[in-house]
């Protein structure tokens, strides 16, 4: 489902950010959702300062922030299970399944992703600083025991639950982050189910959208 500016729902997005956090920013989110369920949007694009206003909505000034109607979102947990609410592709109806589905969410964002960030922020940000050599090792090996949880938990299966879920679609962008070290290589089956996720035609498509506005406003000089 193609950008459409004239969707009823919006997102907003970056214009552009460094060559490091392509294809991570957290708009791919909800975009990868409504491709999931076939809803066109529309994108707000932030550049440098943001607007006194959008901190209406969005009180930390960050991306995405979602906007339906009357309806505005901003957390990128609860925004992706809102879509998923619209469409049994991505939130069973049985309560169970549905339940299971959103725990995945809460595990990836508050289990996984801290831990996956910390690690990120010390090797891009801080890893000349002496007090960042010291605390990497123990970094990764916490890192490392988060990943290795998700992977025994999956085992064999092609996704967390019975089909692909809202939890599945987070957890896929969380485990993206550390693509610069191989931690999630060292768990061939994790490796696996990130690469089955980044196939999904919905996937392609919402990372396609999001780098192709990074492209379009690169700076002059700044290579990807």
């Amino acid at each position: 489902m193609p950008v459409n500016p004239n969707a009823d729902i919006e997102i907003s997005a970056f214009t552009w950010v460094p060559p490091f956090a392509e294809g991570l920013v957290r708009d791919l989110r909800p975009r990868w959702a409504l491709e999931e369920v076939g809803l066109p949007y529309r994108v707000q694009l932030l550049e440098g300062e943001r607007p006194p206003e959008y901190y209406l909505d969005q009180p930390f000034g960050q991306v995405p922030c979602y906007r339906e109607g009357p309806l505005t979102i901003f957390e990128t947990g609860a925004i992706v299970q809102h879509i998923g609410e619209k469409s049994e592709k991505l939130l069973p109806r049985d309560s169970v399944a549905r339940i299971h589905a959103i725990q995945w969410t809460y595990a990836a964002l508050n289990s996984v992703e801290p831990a996956i960030q910390n690690l990120t922020a010390i090797d891009l940000f801080y890893t000349n600083e002496e007090w960042a050599k010291l605390r990497r090792p123990g970094a990764e090996e916490f890192a490392r025991l988060k990943l290795k949880r998700v992977a025994d938990r999956l085992g064999d299966k092609e996704w967390l639950e019975d089909h692909f879920t809202i939890g599945d679609l987070i957890m896929t962008t969380v485990l993206r982050i550390p693509r610069h070290t191989d931690l999630v290589a060292e768990q061939p089956n994790l490796a696996a189910y990130v690469a089955r996720a980044e196939q999904r035609p919905a996937f392609q498509r919402a990372l396609a959208d999001q780098l192709a506005v990074f492209k379009q406003h690169q700076p002059e000089g700044v290579t990807a």
